[in-house]
């Protein structure tokens, strides 16, 4: 755990005075939250509520790792990623990332190891990624969501550390698995 800085005069909190629904959506929720902070500021915070995801780093024997390049939307393009998904209501991380290797990648898994758990934008989203290592793969069938466009190549693990310092993999969830994964790979 991360110690405090000594120039901090005092731990943040904030009260809910109320909170609105913005929107609804499949994934997330859009709320309006009216906070007082400890400073007695009072202010509306706009944060996506969201269930949480694993994220999954699965290597073959071989050294090689399974990416896959995706469409996103939001960005307009195809980008690199390691297969990831949405916990489902009442979900563990790990039935997550077991049923998300399997549907992204045709891939299951004889090991899933935790590699730790990131927020990837506190300032807006609660959002928290679950990170695995998965082992010992076996091929399985793939089942895509209808909105998954998904193509599934293997990189030789050092080149995909190599593509982040190119700048071809971009994906945050991505970088952080590849280098937590990294260094769980030098402990092996």
């Amino acid at each position: 755990m991360a110690q405090e800085s000594a120039r901090e005069p005092f731990l943040m909190s904030a009260k809910l005075n109320r909170k609105t629904t913005i929107h609804r959506g499949r994934v997330f929720d859009l709320i309006t939250e009216n906070i007082t902070l400890s400073n007695g500021a009072t202010v509306d915070i706009d944060v996506l509520r969201h269930p949480g995801a694993s994220v999954i780093v699965p290597l073959l024997e071989d050294n090689r790792l399974v990416l896959i390049k995706q469409y996103r939307h939001a960005i307009g393009t195809r980008i690199w990623e390691i297969p990831a998904g949405t916990l489902d209501h009442g979900e563990t991380p790990l039935a997550c990332a077991e049923r998300e290797l399997a549907e992204e990648t045709g891939y299951s898994a004889a090991k899933l190891e935790p590699l730790g758990e990131i927020i990837p934008v506190p300032g807006y989203s609660d959002e928290r990624l679950f990170i695995f290592l998965a082992t010992n793969l076996e091929p399985v069938s793939r089942n895509l969501d209808e909105d998954e466009l998904v193509d599934v190549h293997t990189v030789r693990f050092d080149d995909a550390i190599q593509m982040i310092y190119k700048g071809e993999i971009q994906d945050a969830k991505t970088i952080v698995g590849l280098f937590l994964a990294a260094s769980k790979i030098e402990q092996l």
